[in-house]
């Protein structure tokens, strides 16, 4: 992760509430015998047990709905956040924003838009992009997950200095993004006290995650009062990793909509709610 997430981008992105699972980002350049090791540490730490299951039957992503969530911090309302999914012919497509607001947009600015791609059926994702505006830092971001090659390859050109970087990244046969990694988890029977490890890929490392399904709760919010249950993801590696919790809550129903999401961390307790669902 980059300092920029490390501050403010914590309060204000649904993405965060997946990308906390994913490991810190990289150098550009790496000597050769760092990313040697760096490679071996990733095919030690990615097996079996860590896999993307495919769509299961009965399972419908919401389709044409806009999700739109509050983010709040202190009792201050910091950002607003939005997931949409679109199926197009054998491909998914995710669009997600995230924006400050307030207080904490005049303390630090976050315009940040996604577009993830990924497979219908296989929910592998194929393409991640990201246009991230954080404080200072402008970016537009391309991750391509090459599967043939066995390459996640991240493409960024920095917006203000016009500077680029590559970075080419192993990966199994299958991953999810950080911004799918939501929709992913909903996919899932999450059937109470189970546990499915999957593998996360941001254009770095890939890391193992792991969805540990808690119990059930009846979570309140401005959309409605739903019966929910409560998961538990953790990373193998990245900023959560001994720092701090994170949950997000999904409905108890078919849907499996993410209706809640809190992120417990040194600095104190960030809650996304939702607060409508639109066509």
């Amino acid at each position: 992760m980059t300092t920029a997430i490390a501050r403010f981008f914590f309060i204000l992105t649904v993405a965060l509430l997946c990308a906390l699972l994913s490991a810190n980002s990289v150098p550009a350049v790496l000597p050769q015998a760092a990313h040697n090791a760096l490679a071996a540490q990733t095919e030690g730490k990615i097996g079996a047990a860590s896999h993307i299951q495919p769509l299961r039957a009965g399972f419908q992503f919401p389709y044409g709905q806009t999700l739109r969530y509050d983010g709040e911090w202190h009792f201050l309302t910091a950002g607003v956040a939005t997931l949409r999914v679109e199926q197009s012919g054998t491909q998914n497509h995710l669009v997600g924003t995230a924006d400050a607001t307030g207080v904490v947009a005049l303390l630090y600015r976050v315009q940040d838009r996604f577009n993830s791609y990924f497979d219908a059926k296989s929910l592998c994702s194929n393409k991640l992009m990201k246009h991230t505006e954080e404080g200072s830092h402008s970016r537009e971001t391309t991750i391509t997950y090459d599967y043939a090659r066995g390459k996640a390859v991240l493409e960024e050109r920095n917006l203000k200095d016009n500077q680029h970087k590559r970075i080419e990244n192993d990966i199994p046969g299958c991953v999810t993004d950080v911004v799918t990694g939501i929709l992913y988890v909903a996919s899932l029977p999450l059937q109470v006290g189970a546990t499915y490890t999957f593998p996360v890929n941001d254009g770095a490392k890939t890391v193992t995650a792991q969805a540990h399904v808690e119990g059930k709760e009846q979570i309140k919010t401005p959309a409605g009062t739903f019966q929910t249950v409560r998961v538990g993801p953790e990373g193998d590696s990245g900023i959560l990793k001994n720092k701090g919790r994170i949950w997000i809550w999904y409905s108890d129903d078919e849907r499996h909509l993410p209706i809640q999401m809190r992120a417990q961390l040194f600095w104190g307790t960030l809650t996304i709610y939702l607060t409508s669902i639109s066509k």
